[in-house]
């Protein structure tokens, strides 16, 4: 996370006391996804079918059980095809891939509050504030999230009940996280006997012992990992935002995951740890603050994504100059790092790096998550360049552009419809009027 310090892990003594909260949470969820229908024809008036290619006009989307069986020119009757279907008239609307963010924590929102809130909810109610997120987040038009520094066991938990149709939710891509002792992603700002009992087991120290702490986030559920190789702004401490994770372990955490078939992603502000991650090869950097030309040339020759989160920084700035619940030390990061991070992305496209879309989404408010295209725009990223990252780009960071990311037969029909044409206008994102995940629609 551009900071994933304040979402702290919480712990639970028994096995018992976690399975109750587990029931607990999963009882007091409303079950409101409606079934699939078996065919159904989306009118579609302008289709963006593929992110970076142009759009076509007057398309029909033929969907049967939550797939993509084809898309044909016109708009095809119900009588046009083998079985009975029903029409989603979108003919006067945009029409595009569900859109994926990168980078969230569903698990909570930074404020003033987040240190009482760690100490007074349950495990239960912290399942239940994200699912409430969760939901948010699918009403915005985005229909793939990857979470990448929540509470495991929960985070997995929501994932599970999304994939069974439990709750309403986004697929969720849910992280393992390893960090080094004293390190952004370890537990601080509280007394030593509460950070005792917070402490992660996949905290770690060393090659071999961060390979020990990858190994475990994996077995318990991790489908990636997600690393902290420099300092973060919501640590609350004063270490500052270079490399804290040295180059053996970087090394280790990847070559382990990588060989367990799992991907890192890496928390990096300085360009230190920016290009020490690139060169132990993680998968993508998280937020860049401080790429240099170097940078440039590692991720151009590793091929791995920035994950810019620019959304993240304006969050932070405005909250340093307009509150006071921060500390002196968050302060004078936050406001130095989301001074850096605009110019240095505006580089980074300039130069060709990969970029895939993402928020940290729980820094800024769950559901606002377009308002990070708003931002690439102002700094220089075309329209179409923005919807790619989102959807094209993004399903490839996971892996799964075999299923989701273009509109296409054979993908999951994860489709949205805004009014205006974000290619246009890229406000248009902030009104999403149409949701559809898997053939099942969620908001219309």
């Amino acid at each position: 996370m551009f900071y994933c310090n304040y979402i702290r892990a919480s712990k639970t003594p028994h096995f018992l006391r976690r399975v109750i909260a587990l029931l607990a949470a999963i009882v007091m969820v409303t079950l409101s996804l409606p079934s699939v229908a078996d065919t159904q024809l989306i009118h579609a008036g302008t289709l963006l079918a593929v992110p970076g290619q142009e759009p076509l006009q007057n398309q029909t989307v033929v969907i049967t059980d939550g797939k993509i069986v084809s898309v044909q020119d016109g708009f095809l009757a119900p009588s046009d095809v083998t079985t009975e279907a029903s029409v989603i008239d979108l003919s006067s609307s945009f029409v595009m891939p569900g859109l994926m963010d990168m980078h969230v924590h569903l698990q909570g929102e930074l404020g003033p509050e987040n240190d009482s809130e760690q100490l007074k909810m349950s495990s239960a109610d912290v399942l239940v504030e994200s699912v409430h997120h969760a939901k948010l987040t699918l009403l915005a038009g985005f229909t793939t999230v990857r979470d990448v520094g929540s509470q495991p066991e929960q985070m997995y938990a929501l994932r599970n009940g999304v994939n069974k149709n439990w709750v309403t939710g986004p697929r969720i891509i849910a992280s393992g996280n390893v960090s080094v002792t004293g390190g952004h992603g370890d537990i601080d700002g509280i007394s030593p006997d509460l950070m005792e009992m917070y402490t992660a087991k996949t905290i770690c120290d060393g090659p071999y012992d961060c390979r020990r702490a990858t190994r475990r986030a994996i077995k318990f559920g991790g489908d990636l990992i997600k690393i902290t190789s420099t300092g973060g702004v919501l640590s609350d401490t004063n270490t500052g935002t270079s490399q804290q994770m040295t180059e053996g372990e970087l090394r280790e955490v990847v070559d382990t995951a990588h060989g367990l078939g799992r991907k890192v992603a890496s928390h990096a502000h300085g360009a230190d740890g920016i290009n020490a991650a690139l060169r132990a090869g993680v998968d993508s950097i998280e937020h860049g603050s401080y790429a240099d030309k170097e940078s440039v040339r590692l991720f151009k020759k590793t091929g791995a994504y920035l994950v810019p989160t620019l959304l993240a920084g304006h969050t932070v700035m405005k909250m340093a100059k307009e509150s006071d619940f921060m500390s002196d030390a968050i302060k004078v990061k936050a406001i130095d790092v989301s001074s850096a991070m605009a110019g240095n992305f505006t580089k980074a496209y300039e130069a060709g790096v990969n970029i895939a879309y993402g928020t940290d989404s729980g820094v800024s408010r769950h559901g606002t998550n377009a308002y990070e295209a708003i931002l690439m725009y102002e700094a220089g990223m075309s329209a179409s360049d923005i919807l790619k990252s989102a959807t094209v780009n993004a399903a490839d960071l996971i892996d799964h552009s075999d299923s989701l990311g273009t509109v296409e037969p054979g993908k999951h029909a994860d489709i949205i419809a805004t009014a205006l044409s974000p290619l246009k206008d890229i406000t248009a994102l902030l009104k999403v009027d149409f949701v559809m995940k898997g053939g099942v629609i969620v908001k219309q």
